[in-house]
C-alpha cells in the first residue's frame, strides 16, 4: 500500500520551512490567503527554490475570483508559467475555465507547453467546473498530472463521494483531495483511499508590531485585521503525518 501524500499550501519561505520540518511531503506555495491564493512574488519564489528541499509547486493564478482570465492576465500567466520552470521548480498548480464552466483548452495547452516537463496540477477551478468527469477526461488529453478538488462541496468530506468517483474514473491523473482537510477528518479521507491530501495546516497569528494606527487602514476591507498574517502551523502538519504514517502501519 502506497503512503498517502501530505502536500501543505505556504504562503512564505518561513511557512514553508516550517511545513518542511514537520514532515510535508510537497508544498504548494502561494501569495495572498484571504483570495484562496495567488502567484508568489518572484522574491519569494527564489528565495524558496533556494532553501526548500522538499517538492515545492507554484501556484501560477494572477487574481482572484473565477478563472476566466481577460487576454492580459492570460499573457501574465504565460510568462509566469516560463518563470517558474526557468526557476527549476518540479511542477506548478494553474487551471483556466471558458464561459460556460468547461476546461479552456487551447489555453490549457499553451499552458501545458510553456510548462514542458513541469508537473501541472490542475487546482480547483475543477470545483467550479461545469461536468466535472468530462473535465477530468480533458485534462487526462491535455496530460495534467493532479486535479486538487474538493469533490465540487465546500470541503472534501462533503465531497468525498466525488471525489472517490473521480479515483474511479482514471489512473492517469492522480486526485488529491482538498479543502477543510485538518487532523480531525484526515482519517476518514484516507480510510475511503485517498492517496493524496492538500492542507494549509494554518493559523492566524498575531503581528509582533507595538505600535499600531488604529485610525488607518491599508485595506479596501475596513473590518480587516492588519495585524493578524496566516501563516502554517508546524505542530498541525506534524500530527497530520502522524496519522498518516500511523494509516500506512496498519
Amino acid at each position: 500500500m502506497c503512503m498517502a501524500l501530505l502536500e501543505i499550501c505556504c504562503y512564505s519561505l518561513e511557512c514553508a520551512l516550517s511545513a518542511q520540518r514537520n514532515g510535508a511531503d510537497r508544498i504548494e506555495l502561494c501569495a495572498a490567503p484571504k483570495e484562496g491564493g495567488l502567484t508568489p512574488s518572484l522574491g519569494v519564489l527564489k528565495s524558496v527554490r533556494q532553501h526548500v528541499t522538499i517538492p515545492v509547486h507554484p501556484i501560477i493564478r494572477p487574481r482572484g475570483g473565477d478563472f476566466c482570465y481577460s487576454d492580459g492576465e492570460f499573457a501574465a500567466i504565460l510568462e509566469d508559467v516560463r518563470t517558474v520552470r526557468e526557476l527549476g521548480f518540479p511542477g506548478l498548480v494553474t487551471g483556466v475555465l471558458d464561459e460556460d464552466g468547461n476546461v479552456d483548452m487551447p489555453r490549457m495547452a499553451q499552458i501545458m507547453a510553456a510548462a514542458g516537463p513541469l508537473a501541472v496540477t490542475f487546482h480547483r477551478a475543477f470545483d467550479m467546473c461545469a461536468n466535472p468527469l468530462k473535465t477530468l477526461n480533458n485534462l487526462r488529453d491535455l496530460g495534467v498530472a493532479r486535479v486538487l478538488t474538493s469533490g465540487q462541496k465546500s470541503d472534501a468530506v462533503q465531497g468525498l463521494s466525488i471525489i472517490m468517483e473521480l479515483i474511479a474514473q482514471t489512473d492517469a491523473i492522480s486526485i488529491m483531495a482538498g479543502a477543510g482537510v485538518r487532523a480531525a477528518n484526515l482519517q476518514q479521507l484516507l480510510n475511503a483511499g485517498v492517496l493524496e491530501v492538500h492542507s494549509s495546516a494554518g493559523m492566524w497569528q498575531t503581528s509582533p508590531m507595538r505600535y499600531r494606527n488604529q485610525g488607518l487602514s491599508m485595506s479596501s476591507d475596513a473590518h480587516a485585521d492588519e495585524y493578524s498574517r496566516y501563516v502554517v502551523d508546524g505542530a498541525a502538519v506534524a500530527e497530520m503525518k502522524g496519522i498518516i504514517v500511523r494509516h500506512q502501519a496498519k
